[in-house]
């Protein structure tokens, strides 16, 4: 195994001073796999509703590019003063909404920074352990609060003791309620409720409206998924 490395080690020119050829090339198609792995995990674990092509694609020709400017000015002093100096004047001009797409791009940037200094181990490595370690934290749902899964609005006329009669509903089919509004309407006849609410099965709301219609008299009763239910069941 070990002659195998050194064989590969020899033909690319890993010993060497100044990064040759074979080098060069390999460390392009290193940095661009890894950061092909870092917009894969990106994409699978992202939750919002404005995902970007154009912010994947950037992160690819970021981290590449930071490898190149790495390997140019390494051991070189004055070329590395007079880049620190162009790149001064670069602003990064897009709008990041989530504060992890501000992680994703110093990830981009450290595994070209460690491919750029000849890193490769270093910047596999940790690639991969902080990829596989998001991926697991995404699909785990750890550190997650209670998710909003709908919006409830019922009405019910004024006979209707609001504050238990749905109690027992409540608790066969939701995981969280809450109310967060009580208005009085059409003259005062009915009053309609405004709840936030969990269900504990999002895919067959129809029971759970079902029951409610049962203990309101048929009255109007609107139930809306939430927009973090609509994201995450697309």
């Amino acid at each position: 195994m070990s002659d195998i490395v050194q064989l590969v080690s020899d033909f690319v020119g890993l010993n060497e001073k100044i990064p040759p050829l074979p080098e060069i090339i390999f460390a392009l198609a290193l940095s661009f796999m890894l950061m092909c792995l870092i917009s894969f995990i990106y994409k699978a674990t992202y939750r919002g509703a404005d995902y970007s092509q154009d912010y994947v694609h950037t992160l690819i020709i970021l981290g590449t590019v930071v490898s190149v400017v790495i390997m140019v000015v390494r051991g070189d002093s004055a070329t590395a003063f007079g880049m620190f100096a162009a790149f001064s004047i670069i602003r990064f001009r897009r709008s990041v909404r989530q504060s992890r797409d501000i992680g994703f791009i110093f990830l981009a940037m450290a595994a070209g920074l460690g491919v750029g200094a000849r890193e490769y181990q270093l910047a596999v490595v940790t690639t991969l352990i902080v990829c596989g370690a998001i991926y697991v934290f995404s699909k785990a749902d750890i550190f997650a609060p209670k998710r909003l899964s709908h919006f409830l609005r019922i009405r019910v006329t004024n006979d209707v003791d609001y504050d238990s009669a749905f109690n027992a509903c409540f608790e066969q089919y939701l995981t969280h309620h809450e109310l967060i509004s009580v208005e009085s309407i059409q003259a005062g006849m009915m009053t309609e409720l405004r709840y936030n609410v969990s269900l504990k099965d999002q895919n067959q709301p129809g029971g759970f409206v079902g029951a409610l219609q049962q203990l309101n008299g048929n009255n109007r009763i609107l139930l809306t998924a939430s927009a973090s239910t609509l994201v995450m069941s697309e």
